[in-house]
């Protein structure tokens, strides 16, 4: 089921989650203009449903001693489905690898990555990345500065276009 077959309470309940995870249901309730129990049936349908798929607390993770990201873009020998699967298997068991998205065209994979430092991350990448099974190439760029990092959707977006559509 796509965001727009959505009611505006639902999508407002899950647009204030995204923004505070941590609230009351009571304050939740609230700001979206309805009473804490349909609420909470509202939020436990919409997490049944997998709208919602997990509750985080954002991590600062200069404030944590992981001083390098890198963003590592990796080519393999076969796209067979199962080749893809198997590398995508070893992304998830790999620590510093915090996301790995299958891309169209030239890259087959980027990861995001983390270390604590460089020679943390060299380690990963000659002893892990480039002796993986099925990896051709990789490529990568560390990032020297970050100008924006936000989670989730943007809400405003499809409240404009189902306003645009109504």
């Amino acid at each position: 089921m796509a965001g727009n077959k959505l009611d505006p309470i639902d999508r407002q309940i899950l647009a204030e989650l995204q923004a505070d995870g941590r609230m009351t249901n009571v304050e939740l309730a609230k700001r979206v203009g309805i009473s804490a129990p349909p609420c909470l049936r509202r939020v436990r349908t919409l997490e049944e449903a997998g709208y919602i798929k997990g509750y985080h607390a954002d991590i600062d993770a200069r404030e944590m001693g992981f001083e390098v990201q890198v963003f590592a873009m990796v080519r393999l020998h076969s796209q067979a489905e199962g080749d893809l699967s198997a590398f995508e298997g070893r992304c998830r068991a790999w620590p510093l690898v915090r996301e790995c998205h299958m891309l169209n065209g030239e890259i087959d994979f980027i990861l995001k990555c983390v270390a604590p430092d460089l020679s943390t991350f060299q380690s990963f990448l000659t002893g892990d990345l480039l002796k993986a099974d099925n990896v051709a190439s990789v490529k990568t760029s560390l990032v020297i500065r970050g100008a924006k990092d936000e989670p989730g959707v943007p809400f405003e977006v499809l409240e404009e276009r189902l306003n645009r559509n109504a």
